[in-house]
């Protein structure tokens, strides 16, 4: 009995001890982990000072030390981005702090940069020299680099960054560039398209598939932001034609296998087509008289519905009301369909808009482009009434410009209830061109074009430009300056200096030189009509007449000054200048020389064309020309008279028509003419994309009209009539043209020419 009580006392002894032990290690333990810090080192620093490391550390004399005190050190340190590596310890209160401080940029050097200049490449970096280089900054600018050259369609691009080490701890920072080639559009295709067909939508888009004759232009380099552009062109197109539920679904651009190229599939619903039925307005402003407004809108009723000329109506009902003194009225519109047909009805509402003013017009990112440039766009200016539909105007017209790259207008609250700032904000691009142009006529023969023109010159928005164009049977320079807005007024006013010589002994058997110059003022007297004004002075030589020339061209020999001011009218309906589908256009000029010189003769000129869609991508077209001159109180000189042939009715020679000496057969131009033609341009069943059509015409016209009478002139006024056809081919550099055309109709000294073509520049 007492031997089992002695060891179950020494055994609750034995736990007593390990009990004390254990408490005695883990306070002798948290004593050490909490030791108070009394000194610091600093080691390893080089460009930084030391008191600063222990500031950026945010470490303090006194206070405790403990796992979570280490670390916020580390971290603090680190996130200043100055160290590689930062290690500490504590021993009897003394904090050991060893750093590895980053390396500092020398130079940020580009290899292989042929596309893009290092300067442009730099400026989007975060590290430049003098900075100090962190790992994460360099993966960074890395993948900067890889976006910024993918922005420019090189998707195959590869940046590898290098560093070189130098002494006190400076590197150069080397990135090897494999820019890799531009990736192309190999196919662009549509999904869910009925109405129209794939060539027709390619033509809506800017976008294009790559072809050999595109080099150049960049259409056919794959590029995101374009395609996004794309789907509001097709948006357009289709709200322009009556579409007006039309979406794009969806846009994937998917690499080629194996291939850096892309194809890219559209895919559209289109939705119902619907004709613009009946259109009303109400208001709920007072004093507004619907009735005086129904002839700013009532065109459009019964056509298909069209968007881009809904705006226009909604503009003008707009500008009529705030002529009428009712500033604060916005105009909603919303569409019905109408069931079991085709037709919508268009409900505009005239709604009451609170008094808000314009406090401010705020413009950014114009470096180059004077304020004034942008501000002349607006109808809105400080202090004036605000206006949903002028902004919106204004928007449009600064993009208009061609000067940016981007342009934003926004409205912004102002700095009371009633006060609203406009905000424009713009990325410029650049302005100024070079084009070179070469071709062959069987009219001029070689053709040669250079061209130099600053759109925006130095950010006024002036348009100057040189044109030299030569060819074997003509040479012409000329100079150009026009001033857009002259006098703070929308009147374009410029001037012009022009020299040219051609060669007509093949035809005239005479050369013809003229220089001079011109004044000009162009202003609008209406939507889509212009009128401009012109003081000109030219002086014409007539020289190098052949020997065997007729008496009438050698009686012509010297020089003769003209003097003249000339007005054209002209109203544009074409839904595009370069290559019309539809609508018409008519322009007028009228010329009166007198005004000192040594010609005295008025001269008119009427042109007209008309162009209708015939079923899909087949246009109709229809042109007149005709002109007149007249001697006033003198016959009129040989180098103001009219010469026809050739590309005005094909299958007649140049100057092919009109009066001639019947000893000689030289043509002696004449003093009245007219023109008409009647063709059918559509495609021959390869891809749009090509740029291929064809074509069907007929020309008719005639010259005739002398002031001299004899007998030794033929002069006839009978109807010369052609048929043909043709075909063309839209390149990147100029229209090829080659037109098959038979004289159906002609006079007896007429010279005819069954083909003729043509390729770039021509006059």
């Amino acid at each position: 009995m007492k031997l089992v009580i002695e060891t179950t006392f020494f055994a609750f002894l034995l736990l007593f001890i390990n009990f004390f032990e254990v408490v005695y290690e883990k306070n002798g333990s948290a004593q050490a982990s909490q030791t108070n810090i009394l000194e610091i080192i600093v080691q390893g620093a080089k460009r930084i000072d030391p008191e600063t490391i222990i500031s950026f550390g945010q470490i303090e004399l006194g206070e405790q030390f403990d796992d979570a005190k280490l670390n916020d050190i580390i971290k603090n340190l680190f996130n200043t981005g100055l160290f590689a590596d930062v290690q500490l310890s504590l021993q009897d209160g003394l904090l050991t702090i060893v750093v590895e401080e980053n390396p500092l940029i020398n130079r940020v050097i580009f290899e292989g940069n042929d596309r893009i200049d290092a300067e442009d490449l730099e400026r989007e970096l975060q590290l430049k020299p003098r900075r100090v280089l962190t790992r994460t900054k360099v993966q960074q600018d890395t993948q900067r680099l890889i976006d910024i050259y993918r922005l420019t369609g090189r998707f195959g691009v590869k940046v590898q960054p290098q560093l070189v080490m130098l002494e006190q701890n400076r590197v150069d920072l080397i990135f090897e560039i494999d820019e890799g080639a531009l990736s192309k559009i190999s196919k662009i295709s549509f999904i869910g398209n009925n109405k129209f067909s794939d060539s027709k939508l390619r033509d809506v888009i800017q976008s294009k598939e790559d072809g050999f004759y595109r080099f150049l232009t960049s259409d056919d380099t794959y590029d995101p932001d374009r395609l996004d552009f794309d789907g509001e062109l097709l948006r357009r197109f289709y709200l322009n034609n009556g579409f007006i539920d039309f979406q794009v679904v969806s846009t994937v651009a998917e690499l080629s296998p194996g291939d850096t190229n892309f194809a890219v599939t559209f895919t559209l619903d289109e939705g119902k087509r619907y004709k613009l039925g009946k259109i009303t307005l109400e208001s709920a402003v007072e004093d507004i008289n619907i009735e005086n407004l129904y002839h700013l809108y009532k065109g459009l009723e019964g056509d298909w519905y069209n968007a881009r000329l809904v705006n226009k109506a909604i503009d003008r009902l707009v500008g009529q009301l705030g002529e009428d003194g009712f500033a604060f009225v916005e105009i909603k519109r919303e569409i019905k369909r109408e069931k079991n047909n085709e037709s919508a009805v268009l409900a505009l509402y005239i709604a009451k808009t609170p008094r808000v003013y314009v406090e401010r017009i705020n413009i950014e990112g114009n470096s180059r482009t004077l304020d004034a440039v942008i501000r002349r766009e607006f109808d809105l200016f400080e202090g004036d009434a605000f206006n949903v539909s002028k902004l919106r105007r204004a928007r449009r017209s600064i993009r208009n410009l061609g000067f940016f790259s981007k342009a934003k207008v926004d409205s912004l609250a102002g700095s009371a209830k009633d006060k609203t700032i406009i905000r424009v904000s713009l990325e410029e691009k650049s302005t100024g061109e070079i084009s070179l142009g070469a071709g062959f006529s069987s009219q001029d023969g070689p053709l040669a074009n250079i061209g130099i023109r600053e759109r925006n010159l130095l950010g006024k928005g002036q348009d100057l430009t040189f044109n030299f164009k030569g060819s074997a049977a003509r040479q012409e320079f000329k100079i150009g300056f026009t001033e857009p807005y002259f006098l703070d007024r929308d009147v374009s006013a410029g001037f012009d200096l022009v020299q040219s010589t051609t060669d007509r002994q093949t035809e005239s058997s005479f050369d013809q030189r003229k220089a001079g110059g011109g004044l000009r003022l162009g202003y609008s007297l209406g939507p889509d009509l212009r009128q401009r004004l012109k003081y000109s002075f030219e002086r014409t030589q007539i020289r190098n007449i052949d020997d065997q020339a007729s008496i009438f061209i050698k009686e012509q020999e010297g020089n003769n000054t003209v003097s003249q001011v000339s007005h054209t009218t002209s109203y544009d309906q074409l839904d595009n200048r370069r290559q019309p589908s539809k609508g018409y256009a008519v322009s007028l000029t009228n010329d009166l020389a007198g005004f000192g010189g040594d010609a005295r003769h008025l001269r008119s000129k009427l042109r007209a064309g008309y162009f209708v869609p015939v079923l899909e991508d087949k246009v109709l077209s229809f042109r007149l020309e005709t002109g007149y001159i007249k001697g006033i109180g003198e016959d009129v000189e040989i180098g103001e008279r009219f010469f026809l042939g050739g590309r005005k009715i094909r299958g007649f020679a140049p100057s092919g028509i009109g009066p001639r000496d019947l000893k000689t057969k030289d043509v002696l131009g004449g003093n009245q003419y007219y023109t008409g033609s009647v063709e059918l341009r559509f495609p021959i069943g390869l891809p749009n994309e090509l740029g291929l059509k064809a074509s069907v015409f007929s020309d008719v016209g005639s010259l005739s009209g002398l002031d001299q009478n004899s007998s030794q002139i033929e002069d006839s006024s009978g109807l010369r009539a052609s048929v043909g056809m043709g075909l063309s081919w839209a390149t990147g550099i100029g229209l090829m043209r080659l037109d098959f055309a038979s004289a159906m109709l002609k006079e007896e000294l007429d010279e005819t020419e069954f083909i003729s073509f043509s390729f770039g520049t021509g006059f």
